[in-house]
């Protein structure tokens, strides 16, 4: 019997790693494309100084990034390094893994080609990450947790500063960084999968189902799985797809929203980022605004 749990977890553990690894990949890339090529001046230009514009700003700019959740951590990390309001970066980072191409499209497929599903699920994760983003920028002051983020840096490896060097420089630059981040993003990505893959192999999905007979139930259970499953948004539509004999749509649209938003592999990137309060925060945030928003699908 030990013997099969173990084959189980292995198995699930290695899936979560390989789906992962290449979207990590894009992720530490474009977050060390960012550090060389993008300077703070540029940053200040393009975002808007008012509040709700820039959040705004943050939810929408997530559909030009082809990152899943757990590639997204380092390249919010590198944003608020280059003073993006926090409250902007938070947005990007929650609507990123749902609003774009690869996911609208994985989500439009694996329901049958039904866009029904695709503007739930993406109204959904703007209208979250909106409100999440708005009650942070009250709640939290950027200079705090920027100097929390720098002070981590500098102490967890050696920091390349941004050089103006020739195009080559700037290139092998990218390529240090890039690594660098893998390597640092990597272990947590490990630890997540694993933590991961045993809840999966001693959680019983039947357990869980049993408990989700009425709508609020059933939302709340999908969202724990989404938790636990701890998918890459490219792919939790088709697992989610695969319960729409068991519940309405309000639970799977949390399941996939959620899920994209907090999972065990980038709770613990995040954890390793942000200030505990700030993620805990957020997290509560995220729960119950997908919850309450799910209720109404």
């Amino acid at each position: 019997m030990i013997h099969s749990s173990f084959l189980q977890l292995n198995t699930i553990f290695i899936s979560i790693i390989i789906e992962a690894i290449p979207f990590v990949t894009i992720g530490v890339f474009i977050s060390a494309l960012i550090q060389m090529f993008v300077t703070e001046e540029i940053v200040a230009k393009v975002i808007p100084k008012n509040r709700f514009l820039s959040i705004a700003f943050g939810t929408f700019v997530g559909s030009l990034f082809p990152a899943c959740e757990c590639g997204i951590v380092p390249i919010t990390e590198r944003l608020v390094k280059k003073r993006v309001p926090l409250h902007a970066a938070i947005a990007f980072m929650l609507t990123g893994p749902i609003i774009n191409p690869v996911v609208v499209f994985s989500t439009y497929v694996a329901f049958g080609n039904s866009w029904q599903m695709v503007l739930d699920r993406c109204g959904l994760a703007i209208v979250v990450s909106f409100i999440v983003g708005v009650i942070i920028s009250y709640l939290f002051n950027d200079d705090q947790l920027r100097e929390f983020i720098s002070k981590k840096a500098a102490k967890s490896h050696h920091h390349h500063a941004h050089y103006a060097g020739s195009f080559k420089e700037k290139w092998t630059g990218t390529l240090n960084h890039a690594i660098d981040e893998f390597f640092s993003v990597g272990k947590f990505l490990v630890i997540g999968a694993f933590i991961a893959s045993a809840m999966q192999t001693f959680i019983k999905t039947d357990t869980l189902l049993s408990l989700g007979n009425t709508k609020v139930t059933a939302i709340l259970v999908m969202i724990l799985l989404a938790f636990i499953l701890s998918l890459c948004s490219e792919a939790d539509a088709f697992i989610a797809s695969s319960f729409r004999g068991t519940f309405p749509v309000g639970p799977l649209v949390a399941f996939m929203v959620f899920g994209a938003m907090v999972d065990i592999k980038n709770l613990i990137m995040l954890s390793h980022t942000f200030k505990k309060k700030f993620v805990f925060t957020l997290v509560s945030l995220i729960t119950i605004c997908v919850f309450v928003g799910a209720l109404f699908v």
